[in-house]
């Protein structure tokens, strides 16, 4: 029960994560009339960080050249004294050139050398031992590649995210029962509360993960969608609202407004990618181990697409 209580705040936040920092650069967009509104949220969310990377670059980042980056997104738990947890850890490349975005999801329990601590225990660690510079380091050294922003959501975000864009619409292609709805096939208007119901469910589908991720990746494309429309203007202090309460990253305004100038066309391309590894138990307490292969594969595939290799 407890893990699959895990399993569901982790796709939660996959979600919401991507909506989120869809909603952070493309509000951007909205227009002259309520610039200073977003520039004043935009510096209430801005976090600037200090830090040596693991993983230089060959020369500086320059989004005004259309140079594809990277995002770590964390999905944190925080309690009042209790720095929490990222169980959810997002890496985003974006590559305005291919107009594509590639999203490598690292699951929780993976194995690894936290940077900066000198053991080897779970990625999820990384942050409650050492902040989101810790777990930027942990994840560039693990990926062999530069991780050039953060962003950083409270798990709680998800269902504000799309109540405030008005809901979203999905083609469902499985009819199922979940948590005291049904969803029936065809299409479908789901607000927060059930959006986030219909993005959890995976035991019942007899395509497991990947059809969890398929209803995921139609919930983020709604968001887009939705929060790309001119409509969504009628509601952008709401937009606004959810950013600056469940946001921090180190993108400043000016790089915000670089990437829906110079990015904005990769929503429409998101590739979802995977890890593939075994669970198993080391001193009783679960792991999920990645071989050296995938792991230099999946490094590879992303040196590809920031155009590193």
């Amino acid at each position: 029960m407890t893990r699959q209580k895990s399993n569901k705040k982790k796709t939660v936040l996959k979600v919401s994560l991507i909506s989120l920092l869809v909603l952070v650069i493309g509000v951007v967009a909205y227009g002259y009339s309520i610039y200073h509104n977003i520039s004043k949220t935009a510096s209430s969310v801005h976090s600037p960080i200090e830090r040596t990377p693991e993983v230089k670059r060959p020369t500086e980042l320059e989004l005004n050249k259309r140079d594809p980056f990277s995002v770590l997104m964390l999905g944190v738990d925080e309690r009042p004294g209790d720095k929490g947890r990222s169980d959810t850890m997002i890496v985003i490349t974006v590559n305005p050139e291919k107009n594509s975005m590639e999203m490598l999801s690292i699951p929780r329990d993976t194995r690894l050398e936290i940077v900066g601590k000198g053991i080897d225990d779970k990625i999820n660690h990384a942050y409650a031992f050492g902040g989101v510079e810790m777990a930027m380091n942990t994840v560039e050294k693990f990926l062999d590649i530069p991780i050039d922003y953060y962003i950083k959501i409270n798990m709680e975000g998800f269902k504000d995210i799309v109540d405030t864009v008005g809901g979203v619409s999905v083609n469902n292609d499985l009819d199922f029962n979940y948590e005291g709805h049904h969803f029936q096939t065809g299409n479908l208007n789901l607000n927060g509360e059930l959006a986030l119901k219909y993005s959890r469910m995976r035991y019942d589908d007899p395509r497991g993960d990947f059809g969890r991720q398929m209803r995921q990746r139609q919930v983020i494309q709604g968001v887009l969608e939705k929060g790309a429309n001119i409509t969504a203007l009628w509601k952008y202090d709401d937009i606004l609202k959810v950013i600056g309460h469940n946001v921090e990253t180190n993108l400043s305004f000016a790089e915000m407004k670089d990437i829906q100038k110079h990015y904005s066309d990769a929503r429409h391309n998101i590739e979802q990618i995977q890890i593939a590894g075994t669970g198993t138990k080391i001193d009783r307490i679960w792991y999920y181990i990645v071989p050296q292969e995938e792991r230099e594969k999946i490094q590879a595939k992303l040196k590809e697409h920031l155009e590193l290799l």
